[in-house]
Parts: structure tokens; sequence; C-alpha cells
């Protein structure tokens, strides 16, 4: 099977559109509210939260589908994944939110 294909996968795209969501819900934040520690989480921090816990089911179910019978291309999608995973929380952690 080839990358590609792989890729149009719903359990392979969707959490990349999750993690697109999530760095989506950090910007809307910066623009609306600064970067500033908030006194309390507001609702942004509640949505990037329940975005990046929705996505962990779905790479693991990627991977169970996936690896068995596609190894490398699974592979090269997992770390296509966890590598937007890591951009979606980057903001976070340098903010120190």
């Amino acid at each position: 099977m080839k990358l590609t294909a792989l890729l149009g996968r719903p359990s392979a795209f969707l959490p990349l559109a999750l993690s697109a969501a999530a760095v989506l819900t950090v910007v809307v934040h910066i623009a609306r509210a600064g970067t500033a520690p908030q006194a309390d989480e507001g609702a942004a921090a509640h949505l990037w939260q329940a975005i990046m816990l929705v996505q962990l089911p779905l790479v693991a179910a990627f991977a169970i589908r996936w690896l068995p019978e596609a190894p490398r291309q699974a592979l090269l999608v997992l770390v296509i994944q966890a590598a937007a995973i890591a951009a979606a929380a980057a903001p976070v952690a340098w903010l120190r939110w």
C-alpha cells in the first residue's frame, strides 16, 4: 500500500486534522486574549485538552489496524502523527500554560 493511500484513511488523517484544530485553538486564543497566563482555565484550554485526548485512541486504532498489514508505511504515518501532536503541544509548553 502506498503512503498517500494510507494517509487517506480516516484513522490516519483525523489525528492530523485534530492536531491542526488544537493549533488553531491556541492561535485564536492568543489573538483574542494574548499570551499571558490566565487566572482560570477557560474554554480554549478545555477544548485544546479534549482535542488532544481524542487523538490518542485514534492513533492507537490506526496502529492496531495498519502496523500488521503495512508496517513501513504505517510507521511513517505514526511518525507524522506524533510530529503533529508535538507541534500542537509545543506552543502550550513553550508559553508554560
